[in-house]
């Protein structure tokens, strides 16, 4: 057992690695796309595209009712789980294209956004590419290929948007242009996850399977509907009540503060929940695979986010150009949440893979009105007002979640609260030292990307050799454990080269 627990332990650790570096290709490829393409198209014709993507993104949450997550979690899996489920996708993923073109008309209506209906519509063959690719996507993850899945969505992304985009764009497409992007994307996607994950095809309608499958993607999909109306209903709102220039600055503020925060969370998602799924009847491994992720995700975020709160009027300049110092405000006030944002990403893992979906889905319909909530009666007082509601929702929903992990896995509240006290030491040390580089290089008026430069150079330095000096404060119990495993898995003439 000792060896099972050592190994699963480094495949993780392996597996963060390599989707990190993937998913850190995609980040790449994410702000290559916003440097050329925010000097290319208008706020408006982004504000129209995040108001496709926000029933795009819905609609895809149903053409598949969490029959991908219910393969990943099943203890056993046969056969006739993949056919059904490859089925079921490709049925759903139909019938919801083609419902999706039909109410096109009504959406735009509802938005007050004329050109919606064409656009919407125009993204339909997205549900075809994503339900015929599910199953595959989902075999992979259970098989634990991180890496491969990871470097499939950076590719593909990085053909789309980093590719596709600015030759559309330059060639006056507009909004089509992200459009055509999308489009490139899903299809490329497709086409290699079918042929990197080979999986039986043939159809088959089962009502066992089928039922077996849908229990569990019921509760999923509850949760994800709720999740996701929570993470665009803020956009509804300011589309709805402040228009589409507002809503491609508040767009953009999300983008560039929730990218990072997606990103780390879907780093340790997509390793920890099949993980946890082998292991989701021994609470003691649970446990601590939670608190270990919790305090990971912590010393990342935590200085990060300060950093950038600190850097954000550089940072709008360098990525966006001038003509866009609306964006600072929102992004500085979305920058606090940055930490509640990722963490409660964890407890979504957790909940997944011990199967209590529909204990999450109702904390997730709360999440949906707090979000609501905060973003209409911030919306008085303009975009900074709706990122500040918002993050108050978010900060709700990661206690609720937090409740839910501890309850699950036994930790108390003081180890949880404990588990974060290390990353608060090092962000207040790592925060001073940019807030004292950032003053000094804005006195002396250098250009703005020599400040980000300068200043990230000044945090990580100071980051490191506090760590080197204070590991006990500075990293905690978790993150000594996790250095010590990181440098077991060192090569072996590395770790002979090392004194002592």
């Amino acid at each position: 057992m000792s060896d099972i627990r050592q190994g699963l332990a480094k495949r993780s650790v392996v597996g963060m690695f390599w989707t990190g570096l993937s998913m850190g290709a995609l980040a790449l490829a994410e702000v290559v796309a916003l440097l050329v393409l925010a000097r290319l198209l208008s706020p408006s014709e982004f504000g129209l595209y995040a108001a496709a993507l926000v029933i795009i993104k819905l609609a895809t949450i149903f053409e598949n009712l969490g029959v991908a997550p219910a393969i990943v979690q099943r203890p056993e899996l046969d056969e006739r789980h993949l056919r059904v489920g490859f089925t079921l996708s490709l049925v759903l993923s139909l019938l919801i294209a083609g419902l999706v073109w039909l109410v096109a008309p009504a959406i735009a209506h509802a938005m007050r956004l004329t050109e919606l209906a064409t656009v919407v519509r125009a993204t339909s063959v997205v549900f075809l590419c994503q339900g015929i690719a599910l199953v595959a996507q989902a075999v992979a993850q259970r098989a634990l290929r991180f890496e491969w899945l990871a470097a499939v969505d950076a590719a593909t992304f990085a053909v789309g948007f980093v590719i596709a985009a600015p030759i559309f764009a330059l060639a006056g497409f507009g909004v089509w242009a992200l459009v055509g992007a999308l489009m490139t994307q899903n299809l490329l996607r497709t086409v290699v996850l079918l042929i990197g994950q080979p999986h039986p095809k043939r159809l088959l309608l089962e009502r066992r399977a089928a039922g077996e499958l849908l229990y569990f993607g019921g509760g999923f999909t509850i949760a994800r509907v709720c999740n996701y109306l929570a993470t665009q209903v803020d956009k509804i709102i300011v589309g709805r009540w402040l228009g589409a220039e507002a809503l491609g600055i508040y767009s953009l503020s999300s983008q560039l503060m929730t990218t990072p925060a997606v990103i780390i969370g879907q780093i340790l998602d997509r390793v920890l929940f099949p993980t946890m799924a082998l292991v989701q009847q021994e609470p003691a491994r649970l446990a601590r695979a939670y608190r270990s992720a919790v305090a990971a995700c912590a010393l990342v975020v935590l200085p990060a986010s300060v950093v950038v709160a600190i850097t954000a009027p550089e940072l709008v300049l360098v990525l966006l150009g001038p003509g866009w110092n609306a964006v600072v405000a929102p992004l500085q006030i979305l920058a606090v949440g940055m930490l509640f944002r990722t963490s409660y990403k964890l407890s979504d893992s957790i909940s997944r893979a011990t199967g209590v979906v529909y204990a999450r889905a109702w904390r997730q319909a709360i999440f949906v009105v707090t979000v609501a909530t905060g973003a209409f009666f911030g919306h008085f007082w303009g975009v900074t007002g709706v990122a500040a509601g918002v993050v108050a929702a978010v900060a709700s929903n990661f206690m609720l979640m937090a409740h839910l992990s501890l309850r699950v896995t036994g930790i108390s509240w003081s180890e949880f609260i404990g588990a974060h006290a290390p990353a608060l030491a090092l962000a207040s040390v790592v925060g001073a030292c940019a807030w004292i580089a950032v003053d000094q290089l804005r006195q002396v008026q250098v250009a703005p990307l020599v400040l980000l430069l300068n200043v990230a150079i000044a945090a990580g330095a100071s980051g490191l050799v506090s760590c080197w000096l204070l590991p006990t404060l500075f990293l905690g119990r978790d993150g000594q454990s996790m250095l010590r495993l990181i440098a077991g898995m060192a090569p072996a003439w590395l770790r002979r080269s090392r004194p002592g």
